[in-house]
Order: C-alpha cells, then structure tokens, then sequence
C-alpha cells in the first residue's frame, strides 16, 4: 500500500510540475505576436528637426504602410549619429555595429517579434549601417519596418 501511495504522490507532482510549465510556455508564446512597443514620436511628418550645416531627408514606414517624412539638419558626419542625436533612433551596440530597435518612437526587436528596421539609401537596400554610413547633403535615408 506505501510503494502505491508514493506512485501515486510522485504522479500528482509530475502532472503539477507539466502544468505549470504549460502555462509558462504558452504566457511566452502570447507576446510573440504583439503589436509593437510605442513612445512617444520625436516628430510630426513634414517636420524639420535639428540644426547644422547638413540636411538631408527622413522617411520612416512602420509595418502598417504609414509614413512620416521629416528634414533633418545637422553637423554630425554618420546619419546613426545624428539621428540618435536627435532622439529619433535608440539601439544597441552589437558586433556589427548598431542594431536600431527603436525609430520615431515604434520599437521592433527580431528576437521578440521577427520585425526589423531596413535601412535604405535613396530607395535602395543599404550596404552599411546608419552609424557606418556618411550623411550625403539632400540624400533620402529611410528607416523602413520590415517582418521576416
């Protein structure tokens, strides 16, 4: 009757510990899909922001198509770093370079939910990350929402 009362025993914390990992599993699952982080936007479309001897163009297109276009004026030479300067782009340092997580306020993480910012350089794909690449005086620099 003892070795029955342990089975059983050892059975019930067996299916308690299954539980609850089931439910840890499917609370982790739930966030994948989340819309993503927002703050508040650094700016407006249309807007002009900063000031230097430099401009050149913004468009930001989150994952749903809406675009905000703004002039960005500056005296730092990379495009990373005028527009961290700014507020408009928050990221981390990785063995690439900077992974920009954060654009006008909208924040996508890979990691979390498979969406990214691309970054293009007068409508083409860049080569170099925004903290690589060199302002070119009235480029468009576009930080685009992408989902893989």
């Amino acid at each position: 009757m003892k070795m029955n009362s342990k089975k059983n025993l050892l059975s019930f914390i067996t299916c308690i510990v299954l539980t609850a990992a089931m439910a840890l599993c499917m609370i982790g699952c739930n966030g994948a899909n989340q819309d993503p982080v927002t703050e508040p936007s650094v700016f407006s479309d249309g807007q002009s922001l900063g000031s230097g001897a430099v401009s050149f163009t913004l468009i930001v297109e989150d994952l749903d198509g809406s675009k905000a276009t703004a002039q960005i004026s500056t005296d730092k030479d990379k495009v990373g770093a005028a527009l961290q300067e700014l507020g408009v782009i928050k990221g981390v340092v990785e063995d690439y370079g900077l992974y920009i997580k954060t654009v006008n306020g909208i924040t996508y993480d890979y990691a979390k939910d498979g969406a990214y910012w691309g970054f293009y350089i007068n409508g083409e794909y860049a080569m170099t990350g925004a903290d690589l690449t060199d302002i070119t005086p009235g480029a468009t620099y576009t930080l685009k929402a992408e989902k893989a």
